[in-house]
């Protein structure tokens, strides 16, 4: 089978980079390019950090475009786990690439026009704040005509919130944002905090990875254990969990996942829950479903296969 043409819009990112790592050896995937959007960072910290990433992964040859660098409306929030950089204490190397001098939105616009009505269109890895995608829909809303389907990390339905008590921290980023992607007929398939909080990446496991990684060990070793929230009463365990990465793994793993359909909706205007994502389970609100949110996951597996990815460093010469 041909591989899976790609873009990953994010907001590098410890777990973004994880994501990012895993999809550079995935010769299933083909990366179109990567949209940094001011998210877990400022844009011009998150264009670096992706800049970087692709240093270290040895891909040099994805170009990267500069997004949005600041919400549609609302002022702009920033990460709180990721420490100063957004790489927790790691330092990556001086990226030798630059940034594409096309932005991030005119680059959506062009590549998803240009395969509009194809057989083969392109599936959106959308790891951040969804300002990016949701800025091209309103210039040019028929660019839905090239995207096969989004799968992204946002939102929270029976779980609470990570960044308020209903809000979890890309929507709440921009919940404007949030409510265009969600209003507009796409496929989306969604990891929320119901799902990604079902796979910690634990102690134990940093040290799995640090065994496996290659040239990259020290490097993924220094970055997990950043993550590590320490925080039992709210997760059940050490560690933290693994958020982003899991856009990947279902794209490439889709059986360790299962999901179920529902008709979501973004608040974006009552402060009080502001960036709240609600799921109609049951059809109350006599709209068809809008998205698969994904229900429970083989963590277990998902680690397993991470594992193995991330294994494939250990070959893998420096760029």
């Amino acid at each position: 089978m041909s591989p899976i043409p790609i873009i990953v819009d994010c907001d590098p990112g410890i777990d973004d980079t994880i994501a990012l790592l895993t999809a550079f050896v995935s010769p299933e995937l083909e990366i179109l390019g990567i949209t940094p959007v001011c998210g877990n960072q400022p844009l011009e910290r998150a264009v670096r950090n992706a800049l970087q990433v692709c240093e270290l992964g040895g891909r040099s040859d994805i170009p990267v475009y500069a997004g949005c660098f600041r919400p549609m409306l609302r002022e702009p929030i920033y990460g709180q786990f990721h420490g100063k950089t957004g790489l927790g204490n790691t330092v990556l190397p001086d990226p030798v690439k630059t940034v594409e001098k096309t932005s991030a939105v005119d680059f959506l616009i062009d590549t998803l026009t240009a395969v509009a009505g194809q057989q083969k269109r392109v599936t959106l890895c959308c790891l951040g704040p969804l300002t990016n995608l949701a800025v091209a829909l309103r210039m040019n809303p028929h660019i839905d005509e090239g995207i096969e389907r989004i799968v992204m990390m946002g939102g929270a339905y029976r779980e609470p919130g990570n960044r308020t008590m209903t809000a979890e921290f890309n929507v709440l980023a921009d919940p404007h944002a949030a409510h265009v992607v969600f209003s507009s007929g796409i496929p989306i398939v969604a990891l929320a905090l119901d799902a990604t909080h079902q796979v910690m990446l634990k102690p134990e496991h940093v040290a799995q990875f640090s065994g496996v990684g290659g040239r990259i060990s020290q490097t993924l070793s220094e970055l997990m254990a950043f993550w590590d929230r320490n925080d039992v009463r709210r997760y059940g365990s050490r560690g933290g969990p693994l958020h982003d990465p899991l856009v990947i793994a279902y794209l490439l793993a889709p059986h360790l996942f299962q999901t179920e359909s529902a008709r979501v909706f973004v608040e974006h205007e009552s402060e009080l829950c502001m960036g709240q994502t609600v799921a109609d389970w049951y059809g109350k609100s006599g709209l068809e479903p809008n998205a698969d949110i994904v229900t429970k996951v083989d963590s277990e597996g998902v680690i397993a296969f991470f594992l193995e990815r991330l294994s494939r460093y250990t070959e893998k010469a420096v760029a």
